[in-house]
């Protein structure tokens, strides 16, 4: 067997195949064993060469090739455990090999929830676009299983999934997913979180983060700027999400790297009214989004809002309106309330006795270990200078410093204390619903750490802004199929993590076994866990462990 390329003088296109010889009385011919894809570049040649030598390399191995193409064998895998009967499989076991191992839940599970949102419709022209429809799918798939890069992908895809796709083929899909694509993407998935629910979608939940690159070379749409990921000498750009009050995704926007958050905010509002037509909406973001600017532009377009405020740089009347504590009414466990009028907007602050235990610790933990590093420097005031709680300390000449007292007696004054500004009246949002609110604003959070950790999001890879778009729209897929799934585990009231979602679907597997005489194909499921059980059930499939013949 060997690896052979080849070209055709009328064209650029080259093709990769693997082929064997063997003798055809007194001559030797060859024949294509595995045809493993087209280049159109030296990279995609190269890539494409690589995988070839990996595919050779397992068919050697097991001493003949497939009878079947990889995403054919899956396929064929899968629609034949949905369609077995219940008649014996007369088959002698001595005569039986395994000739893969394939991982089936993820493709089987997230596959329907990959229907359910419609993502197999997205691509424009589907029937004329049936591969880039298909290599859209596994690389969603292959990400929910495991996130690595594109050509890492394409490799596990073929060793572990029985998909057989080329990294120049995924690369060729994501240049279909134009800002059409992206916008499309986004109105299936609102429509499927809305059907989900009986009411209209009345808050939703907003932040940003930023993502960063293996790069220093900034264009366009990479820049530096504020990175939340202390990568401050390297390209980013910020993204914004936008999450409902149950934690699932509806949309997002990407935006240059030196973009100010805070600007972001009416832009995601007039986005919001123009794809969802969602008039009576209330926004609900942090302090990071507050601003004089901001919230006037949100008001003039008549838009309700939460948003996080800053209550130390209030003005002196209303910050000592703020400091009355024995003004505050008490709500629950510890927490009490007040609420100030700031002309037409409502400030409402907490007092929480949990939260200003939490601030006091914190502080006097920052204030001993400084003073532990004070105590190993011979310049002191060097070191305080660069220090986050360098307020607290007092520094005389070159070697004396003090704890300052005054100023942790005056901070102290603001523990426990929270502040959020709304334009909603008291008669549609009353105090207490305004801070759950606020307080679900770990949503967002909660899908920016799945989609940093276990999504990997970043860093990015791609350098050019179609190819950056589109690999972040392939993560926003695999986020919504996630935490949709993970939804439905808390609706079923089931302990699950997105982590141990996938977990238990990947350990849902099938071995390919082959009868050596006939050639007939048969699946032997691995054993059922629960937890598997569980999942497959809320998406209405059956899982079985019954071997059953591949026809």
């Amino acid at each position: 067997m060997f690896v052979r390329i080849k070209t055709s003088s009328n064209s650029p296109k080259k093709s990769v195949q693997i082929v064997e010889s063997f003798r055809d009385g007194k001559k030797v011919r060859q024949r294509i064993v595995r045809h493993v894809g087209t280049a159109y570049n030296d990279d995609e040649l190269k890539s494409m060469r690589d995988l070839a030598e990996h595919i050779k390399v397992q068919l050697e191995g097991q001493g003949q090739a497939n009878l079947f193409e990889g995403s054919t064998l899956a396929e064929m895998a899968i629609a034949a455990r949905d369609n077995q009967d219940d008649k014996p499989l007369p088959v002698d076991l001595k005569k039986l090999r395994e000739e893969s191992r394939i991982v089936t839940g993820i493709h089987e599970v997230f596959g329907k929830v990959y229907e359910l949102f419609g993502y197999d419709k997205v691509i424009s022209n589907p029937q004329r676009k049936k591969a880039a429809v298909k290599h859209l799918r596994h690389a969603v798939m292959g990400r929910i299983a495991h996130p690595v890069s594109k050509r890492a992908t394409a490799t596990m895809l073929t060793e572990h999934y029985g998909v057989e796709v080329s990294t120049s083929a995924l690369y060729r899909m994501m240049n279909q997913i134009t800002d059409r694509v992206i916008e499309k993407i986004q109105e299936v998935t609102y429509e499927m979180v809305k059907s989900l629910f009986d009411e209209p979608l009345r808050v939703m939940f907003y932040d940003c983060t930023t993502l960063y690159f293996e790069s220093f070379i900034e264009d366009e749409l990479k820049e530096n700027g504020y990175s939340k990921d202390m990568k401050f000498n390297q390209p980013q750009v910020l993204l914004s999400l936008l999450v409902t009050s149950t934690g699932l995704p509806v949309g997002y926007d990407v935006f240059p790297g030196a973009t100010f958050e805070g600007h972001t905010l009416c832009d995601a509002m007039d986005k919001l009214e123009k794809r969802f037509g969602l008039d009576e909406l209330t926004l609900v973001a942090d302090s990071e989004m507050f601003s004089e600017e901001n919230l006037k532009l949100i008001e003039e377009r008549g838009k309700k809002y939460i948003v996080g405020a800053r209550i130390k740089n209030q003005s002196k009347s209303v910050t000592e309106k703020i400091l009355q504590k024995d003004a505050y009414q008490p709500l629950k466990d510890g927490i009490s309330v007040r609420e100030i009028s700031i002309s037409k907007r409502r400030l409402i602050v907490s007092h929480s006795l949990k939260r200003a235990q939490k601030d006091r610790l914190d502080r006097q933990r920052a204030i001993d270990k400084l003073m532990e590093k004070l105590t190993r420097t011979k310049n002191p005031k060097d070191l305080v200078s660069n220090f986050g709680y360098k307020k607290y300390i007092r520094v005389e000449g070159q070697a004396s410093y003090t704890i300052d007292e005054g100023k942790i007696k005056k901070a102290q004054t603001w523990d426990g204390l929270l502040g959020i500004i709304t334009n909603v009246g008291q008669k549609n949002l009353s105090c207490t619903e305004a801070l759950q609110h606020y307080h679900g604003l770990w949503q967002v959070e909660q899908c920016f750490r799945v989609s940093k950790t276990d999504l990997r999001i970043r860093p990015i890879y791609h350098w050019t802004p179609p190819r950056i778009k589109a690999h972040i729209a392939i993560c926003f897929m695999v986020l919504a199929c996630m935490r949709y799934l993970y939804y439905l585990t808390k609706v079923h009231q089931m302990d699950f993590s997105e982590r141990s979602i996938r977990q238990s679907l990947t350990e849902v597997q099938l071995s390919i076994l082959h009868h050596i005489e006939n050639d007939h194909k048969y699946g032997l499921p691995s054993k059922k866990t629960i937890q598997a059980e569980k999942l497959y059930r809320i998406m209405g499939l059956k899982l079985t462990d019954v071997p059953f013949k591949i026809r």
